[in-house]
């Protein structure tokens, strides 16, 4: 049964009412080979997966569309630029399923957004990007002109004197990074094996002092910075406390009048205590002796 649902999933199941006379299943079945996607073809539609070539802001909820994003899109021909269709692509915003009309430019070779939402236009330096400055679309044109390109051809040159040893760094880098593949991916494999070791021993280390997390690797700027800071602590603060007083005092303190007298009174109470106990004996056997001869 399940080779069965296989072999339907997959198409290659022909109904035992089936011939080759009746064509292909999908027009045994009344159903295009495009399935769902087509289901507008006859309004010359096709739904497809579009991505998003580059960001935009969304027109409904000003939210911002990142460049690759897919959507399902409705292509439709709208025209032509000589013999090279325009197509136009319709799709639904995920946040606020609103709606967004792009277009192909095959003019100047890019896409228009025609509804729906705007362009973010992002802006960079070409020096610190390190690329080089395309000419504009009007300096495009002039190029095919043979007195144009010989005025600009020294200017031509002397960009390219200042733009060489860039390019001449970037394809060394390029070549040396594929060189040889095996060394480069052996010490990739090397330097992750000791970040391995080390992360063990950090958190090892952390186990020990007690710590529920992984301490980072000792620097000298935290070396100099924890110097710098100094901890009072209150038995310290006792400790000090203690010795000051322990110098300002005397050697011989004077407080040893009032020790004596507290010795000679626990002294005089011990006495007193043990000559009430002694003359409470002889009462307690005359009591005894009494009620002996009561009975």
């Amino acid at each position: 049964m399940s080779s069965l649902a296989a072999a339907r999933a997959d198409n290659f199941y022909y109904p035992p009412e089936w011939s080759p006379k009746k064509g292909s299943l999908n027009k045994f079945h009344g159903q295009h080979a495009l399935r769902e996607r087509a289901r507008k073809l006859d309004q010359g539609i096709l739904i497809i997966r579009f991505e998003m070539p580059f960001n935009i802001w969304c027109g409904g909820c000003e939210s911002m569309i990142g460049k690759g994003v897919r959507f399902n899109a409705e292509k439709k021909q709208v025209g032509n630029y000589y013999s090279t269709k325009i197509w136009s692509f319709t799709m639904k915003s995920a946040c606020c399923k609103h709606e967004i009309v792009i277009q192909t430019d095959p003019k100047n070779c890019e896409y228009l957004i025609m509804s729906g939402a705007r362009k973010k236009v992002e802006e960079f330096d070409v020096e610190d990007a390190e690329t080089l400055a395309l000419p504009a679309d009007e300096d495009k044109g002039k190029l095919s002109d043979p007195f144009y390109r010989l005025e600009h051809q020294e200017v031509d040159l002397q960009k390219k004197k200042e733009a060489e040893p860039v390019l001449v760094r970037l394809q060394k880098m390029s070549d040396s990074r594929h060189a040889d593949d095996y060394s480069i991916n052996r010490a990739l494999r090397g330097h992750l094996r000791d970040q391995k070791k080390r992360v063990a021993q950090e958190e090892d280390t952390s186990r020990k002092i007690g710590l529920g997390i992984r301490l980072l690797p000792r620097s000298d700027e935290d070396s100099s910075a924890a110097a710098k800071v100094k901890f009072l602590p209150k038995f310290e603060m006792n400790r000090k406390e203690r010795r000051a007083a322990i110098r300002s005092s005397s050697i011989f303190p004077s407080d040893r009048r009032p020790d004596l007298d507290t010795k000679r009174r626990r002294i005089q109470a011990a006495a007193s205590s043990a000559v009430i106990s002694g003359s409470s004996a002889p009462r307690l056997q005359k009591s005894r002796a009494l009620s002996i001869t009561r009975r």
